[in-house]
This record gives C-alpha cells, sequence and structure tokens, in this order.
C-alpha cells in the first residue's frame, strides 16, 4: 500500500485508454486490493468523463469479487445522463475478463439551499492526545507489518465501545468506534476537491467494517474471522481538506447470518462532511490466515 501521500496521489491518477481508464495495482501485504482503493480509483475514473463544474454528493458501490494485487484494474464508465444540475455516471471495473466492482455516483453542480449540520460530537479527546492506531494494533493483536499498510494517513484511535469505560458508553450505541484522520503530508492547495473526495473515499473503507465485530469475543484482524466488503455507500455533503483532522464517527447497529453493517460519519471544523454505510462478510471460520 502507499507509504506517503505522493504514492497515494499517483494510484489515484488513471491512465486513458480507448473505452476505459486503467488504474495501478497498490503493493499490499494482502491478497487482494483494498476496496477503498479500488472505490478511489472509481471515483476519479468518473470524474474524468463529469465537468468541473460538477461535484460527486453520492456513489453507491458493490464489491463483486477481490481485485487481484498483481494486475492493473480497467475502469470502464457509462454517461448514464447529464441534466441541467444532475450528472450520473456508472463504473465497471475488471481484471480480465470478469468484473469485480461496480458504482453509481451522482455529481451536483453547486447551488445555494437550505443549510444544517449535525453538530461534531464533543466527547472526544483532541488527536494530539490519541494514541497512533498502529499502536494499539501492535498492542491487541502483536507487532505485524499489515498495521502499516495506510501508513499514508495518520490515524489516531479515540476510543471504541470494547475499551470504554461503562459511563464512556453511556448513550452510545452497542457497538461504536472512533478515530482522527488525515494525510500525512499536506496537499497543495491547487488540488482540486475531487482528490479530497476520492481520498475521502479510500480512507472511509479502512475501519468501519470492523466495528461489526466489537461485541462480539471474535476479533475482527483474528484466524478466525472471514471480513471482506461487499457493498459501500457514501455522501459527500461539504467540501473539506483531508490533510486535516477529520473525525471519523462509526457504529454497527446490526450483525446476523455473517454480515456486518455499519455507517460512519466524518466531521471537519464542526460540520458534518460525509456520511457513509457498508455492509459486509463477517464469517467465523477455523484458523483463516490473516493475510487472505
Amino acid at each position: 500500500m502507499p507509504k506517503n501521500l505522493a504514492e497515494l496521489v499517483d494510484i489515484l491518477k488513471l491512465t486513458r485508454r480507448e473505452g476505459f481508464f486503467v488504474g495501478a495495482p497498490g503493493n499490499t501485504y494482502f491478497q487482494r486490493t483494498y476496496g477503498g482503493q479500488v472505490l478511489a480509483q472509481a471515483l476519479m475514473a468518473a470524474y474524468a468523463t463529469v465537468g468541473d463544474d460538477r461535484t460527486a454528493h453520492s456513489l453507491h458501490a458493490y464489491f463483486l469479487r477481490a481485485a487481484k494485487t498483481s494486475d492493473s484494474i480497467d475502469y470502464a464508465v457509462d454517461e448514464t445522463r447529464d441534466g441541467g444540475s444532475f450528472s450520473v455516471r456508472r463504473v465497471l471495473a475488471q481484471q480480465g475478463e470478469g468484473t469485480s466492482f461496480i458504482m453509481a455516483a451522482s455529481f451536483h453542480k453547486d447551488e445555494s439551499g437550505l443549510n444544517h449540520s449535525e453538530p461534531q460530537p464533543t466527547d472526544v479527546d483532541p488527536p494530539e492526545e490519541c494514541p497512533p492506531i498502529t499502536a494499539v494494533m501492535d498492542e491487541r493483536f502483536g507487532v505485524s507489518p499489515v498495521w502499516h499498510e495506510w501508513d499514508c494517513l495518520d490515524v489516531r484511535f479515540a476510543g471504541d465501545s470494547s475499551t470504554a469505560t461503562t459511563n464512556e458508553n453511556r448513550g452510545k450505541p452497542q457497538a461504536w468506534m472512533r478515530v482522527w484522520v488525515r494525510t500525512v503530508d499536506t496537499l497543495p492547495m491547487s488540488v482540486p476537491d475531487r482528490l479530497h473526495q476520492a481520498v475521502l473515499a479510500y480512507l472511509s473503507d479502512m475501519t468501519l467494517l470492523s466495528v461489526s465485530a466489537l461485541p462480539h469475543e471474535v476479533t475482527f484482524m483474528s484466524t478466525s474471522l472471514q471480513a471482506a466488503s461487499l457493498s459501500h455507500s457514501m455522501w459527500f455533503h461539504r467540501p473539506c481538506r483531508v490533510d486535516r483532522w477529520l473525525l471519523y464517527d462509526m457504529e454497527s447497529p446490526n450483525a446476523h447470518a455473517s454480515l456486518g453493517f455499519s455507517t460512519g460519519r466524518l466531521f471537519q471544523d464542526g460540520l458534518l462532511i460525509a456520511s457513509c454505510a457498508q455492509e459486509g462478510l463477517v464469517r467465523l471460520v477455523e484458523d483463516r490466515p490473516i493475510l487472505a
């Protein structure tokens, strides 16, 4: 995976060929390409066919099969509709003959209108007082290079329902987690909003599904659980800068029949920036390799 912001930005630069866009695979310890990378590349492919006056406000995606880490990914974009205010794109990601991912995204021309926001939670320590998530993973599961898959991001652990006190859990969902996140380096001011959105989509897949395992004895990163993203939806409410701290507030209201469901809210400067929802496989197994 990208070790720094420059590598992440390179991964999000697609090559245009006749009929599709090509995204490079990322280096990873896992046997499949990280879902957030596919999501972000697909969004950039869709953006390449939309006018500069329109910004993504929602996307809905399905992960159909694991994307190989050895091959590049081809993104075919269907320019479904261009209206006076909205544009819709459908993106298919393919490797060889098989489709591994599908996404529909809607883009909107900026306009004035109603404006309100859910307030950012205040009962959370500032990022400077929160430990790096890599240190938390080392403590919980042992030292592993796997925890450094996302070193292009600065992620600080701000608590979850499994370690919180009874008082800290009072009034919160049964399963919740909070992290602070930003890129490790600063992006130039000239970088367009679409790249910030793509990085936001990239990081949104990182911790979300794991929240569904918190109320249970099995741990998410263990040989006893097979986990994979199945679908991911995201709504972009306001512009943001991903090189400044974002609070990712996540919860899992349901897990059943080997499926976990989690929702997340991303805040910056007290305002709700984006919302997301994800369903994924959380199947109990016996002695499955972590890197599968």
